[in-house]
């Protein structure tokens, strides 16, 4: 079936932040209905499947357009599940642009600093014109995984001290670390300053143990922390700690860790979730694609 009514991501960037300005709290069901009724779509067109089968294309691009106008400021996540327009989205309104794309997006510092991270610095149309379609596959799958990401990132602030307990022990005994759940839980099992601080196995043999502190921050993690952090740990008579963060790091805490004997890891909001995607914690396999090529052997012939 050829879609030619249904709206790219981009032509429903505007739409979506318009339908935003009432300053509500919205869901993305409620963005679809309101987009489908906008653009006119027939019940078949808002029912018309990816190919993968798994997800209608209107609900596809109603996500990517919410995700670049958030990336760009003009919306914001307020709790699970909903997006709210922001005061930087409310000004954009005021001056009543003819449309919202990409380009516009790029008079954005954040947006821009989102498109760095995607190693594109041409047009869109270039860009895909010059790579192969592996090569677009796996640009995609990047930045489906920077935003399944940043999802990630905000249901953790949200989520009460216990369970980002329970997520950090469930990620270090997956890594490797730990032991068993049990073990791990037992040895991060107490409850402070909306994280966790204790000792963990380096291994199943607990031939050595790791000392954990982990915060949930807002503000970035500087050089104090980190050196009261290797104060606890010669403290206890260990070399070796690992520093969780769901914020960042200074430089400054940075150059720090990298002056001293002692071993501390930094692990910053960024790359807690990339771990957590790595491992299959917190996330699910929504598509497989199976890229397939020739199989010059079977065409050999038979002597």
């Amino acid at each position: 079936m050829v879609i030619m009514t249904i709206p790219d991501y981009q032509s429903i960037m505007l739409p979506l932040l318009e339908f935003s300005g009432d300053q509500e709290e919205h869901s993305r069901h409620e963005a679809i209905e309101h987009i489908s009724k906008i653009f006119n779509l027939t019940e078949e067109e808002k029912n018309q499947l990816l190919p993968s089968g798994t997800k209608s294309i209107i609900n596809n691009r109603v996500g990517w357009a919410k995700t670049y106008l958030k990336k760009a400021g003009l919306l914001e996540y307020p709790k699970r599940g909903y997006f709210k327009i922001t005061d930087l989205g409310l000004s954009i309104l005021e001056d009543k642009p003819d449309k919202i794309n990409n380009r516009y997006l790029r008079n954005f510092p954040s947006f821009l600093e989102f498109r760095k991270t995607r190693v594109v610095k041409k047009e869109d149309t270039s860009f895909e014109e010059e790579k192969t379609p592996l090569e677009l596959i796996e640009n995609g799958v990047q930045q489906i995984n920077m935003e399944l990401g940043d999802e990630l990132l905000e249901y953790i602030k949200i989520s009460s001290p216990a369970f980002f307990e329970r997520l950090v022990v469930d990620l270090l005994v997956r890594m490797g670390y730990g032991g068993s759940i049990i073990d791990a839980g037992s040895a991060l099992g107490r409850t402070g300053d909306e994280g966790v601080d204790g000792v963990i196995k380096e291994d199943k043999l607990g031939l050595d143990n790791i000392y954990i502190q982990a915060k949930r921050w807002k503000s970035s993690v500087g050089r104090p922390e980190l050196q009261a952090f290797v104060g606890a740990l010669q403290g206890k008579r260990s070399r070796k700690g690992i520093f969780i963060t769901t914020s960042s790091f200074t430089d400054a805490a940075k150059n720090y860790v990298n002056s001293i004997e002692t071993k501390v890891a930094l692990i910053d909001g960024e790359t807690l979730v990339r771990y957590m995607i790595e491992n299959d914690l917190g996330v699910i396999t929504r598509d497989t694609y199976k890229i397939k090529e020739l199989d010059a052997d079977y065409f050999d012939e038979i002597d």
